[in-house]
């Protein structure tokens, strides 16, 4: 029978895990992500959990007679830690060219590594590892809105055969704008009565792409385009 006291110590590790869990999620739930409060808590609470299979392994395993059995609790963090990985590819989505989820799929697995710290009793480096997810999450985001990053698209830009733009107008535009292009390739379509420019192209700042769209939309020239962009 367990003793009173070893009770009271998983209650307070299940609940621990519980909590921690349930901050995480909750961060990922207020942005609208899919695997969000409910998903990191039960996460953090099966990983505590099946921790403490291994670390009150004496109150559920027996030995019999004189032989010597050793269980390794590094095998069970081994296993969870990689099953884990099959949840966290469940949340990466791709649309188009831009993949979505990895952040909510990082989240997941070190909210997976927490919950083994608590199963075993590690309740400072765990409280430690709760506030640096927290932090990551919430701060990071705030500084990434504010620093400089390259912003990446795929262009597509289609005239009538009769009144193409020349190559170095459209450069003029886009650098203009301030993009850069790079690996531009040139296509007869539709029975050789459009031609069309495609390439990708960066800039450091995503308003670009909008004002570029808002500048295309005035050519008389332009049959249609497509500004795709990527990593989103």
């Amino acid at each position: 029978m367990m003793i009173s006291s070893e009770l009271l110590d998983m209650t307070v590790r299940l609940g621990a895990a519980l909590a921690a869990g349930g901050l995480i999620g909750l961060e990922r739930s207020y942005h609208g992500r899919p695997a969000g409060f409910r998903t990191h808590t039960l996460v953090c609470l099966a990983s505590a959990l099946l921790m403490l299979v291994t670390v009150y392994e004496s109150q559920w395993f027996t030995q019999h007679g004189n032989s010597r059995v050793v269980i390794d609790p590094t095998r069970m963090a081994q296993g969870i830690m990689t099953g884990i990985g099959f949840l966290g590819a469940g949340v990466i989505m791709r649309e188009g060219l831009s993949v979505r989820g990895l952040t909510t799929a990082a989240s997941i697995w070190v909210t997976a590594a927490i919950g083994i710290l608590f199963g075993i009793g590690f309740y400072i480096p765990a409280m430690l590892a709760v506030a640096a997810t927290l932090f990551t999450l919430s701060s990071f985001r705030w500084i990434e809105s504010r620093m400089p990053t390259e912003f990446y698209a795929q262009f597509h830009i289609k005239f009538k055969r009769t009144s193409v733009m020349s190559e170095a107008e459209l450069r003029a535009i886009t650098e203009a704008l301030g993009f850069s292009i790079a690996n531009m390739t040139f296509e007869l379509t539709d029975g050789g009565q459009s031609f069309e420019y495609r390439m990708g192209m960066k800039t450091l700042n995503r308003r670009n792409m909008h004002a570029l769209s808002e500048q295309l939309k005035n050519e008389a020239s332009v049959v249609e385009f497509r500004i795709a962009p990527e990593g989103a």
